[in-house]
């Protein structure tokens, strides 16, 4: 826990470095700078109250405006959420949306690394952390990120085996989370979560696995089944001997038993004779 806030403060920090050093002063725009700003400035102050309107710009609670001045970032940094001025002809802005974007991950075919074509997609949830940066670093952040986005799901899933992708998925996520949060620090984006959503085997892999489940399952209920008669058996070898032990058990067993078959009123009863008897009629 303590090297991971730590790990934060070390980017927190060096975000702040970069975004101080694109920061510049209004001084840096030099001589003719000056003179072109101070020449707007009374070009607008001729026009008023007209040009009133060209100076007072509004942006959303969502959203943050990066002042460029002849060019050059403003210091101060995002302005924003409500009213802020510029100055005509001088000064250009532009908004960001500081809401958190989602995007579906395209079905990615990843050759696992026991050599297993799968397709896996998922979806990313991020947001803008520091707009100067997400303006002044990259072109297009949303475009970017998503394209970070499919090449780490393919190195990630790469380095995995078909058993591991299809029960790790958390795991999975949470590394590819902290791999696209780092690649996108510089720009000022920040990863708030990654998700797995479906992962899709082909239809012969998909046969062999079932077949595969399958056949276990049976060899599952052919050892159970054995057990049972193995049981079995030895309950009727320790019935027997207890029987053997008392001839007039025998006997009542065979009451017992014809009684059980009379309940059901059956039109023909087979009633078991005992041997002893047979073998009676036989000596006569």
């Amino acid at each position: 826990m303590q090297n991971d806030s730590e790990e934060v403060a070390m980017k927190e920090a060096r975000r702040r470095e970069r975004q101080a050093g694109l920061e510049n002063s209004d001084t840096g725009i030099g001589f003719c700078g000056w003179l072109l700003v101070g020449l707007s400035l009374i070009f607008t102050l001729l026009t008023l109250p007209f040009s009133i309107w060209m100076c007072i710009k509004i942006v959303k609670e969502y959203e943050r405006a990066i002042i460029f001045r002849l060019g050059r970032i403003l210091r101060g940094g995002a302005k924003g959420p409500g009213l802020f001025f510029i100055v005509p002809c001088t000064d250009s802005f532009i908004n960001v949306d500081m809401r958190t974007i989602t995007f579906d991950i395209p079905p990615q075919e990843v050759l696992t690394k026991d050599s297993v074509t799968v397709s896996v997609d998922g979806v990313v949830y991020y947001r803008v952390q520091n707009a100067t940066l997400a303006v002044a670093n990259i072109t297009n952040a949303d475009a970017a990120t998503r394209l970070l986005a499919q090449t780490t799901l393919r190195n990630v899933l790469g380095t995995k085996n078909l058993a591991e992708i299809l029960s790790d998925r958390e795991e999975i996520a949470h590394s590819m989370q902290s791999t696209l949060d780092d690649a996108t620090d510089d720009w000022g984006i920040k990863v708030e979560r990654v998700e797995i959503k479906d992962v899709k085997l082909p239809l012969q892999l998909q046969r062999a696995m079932a077949a595969e489940a399958e056949a276990s399952r049976e060899a599952r209920a052919k050892v159970i089944a054995a057990e049972g008669e193995m049981n079995a058996s030895r309950a009727l070898k320790e019935a027997s001997l207890v029987i053997a032990e008392s001839p007039s058990g025998l006997q009542l067993r065979y009451l017992q038993t014809l009684n059980t078959i009379a309940a059901e009123k059956n039109s023909t009863i087979i009633f078991p004779l005992p041997l002893e008897m047979m073998q009676a009629f036989v000596k006569h």
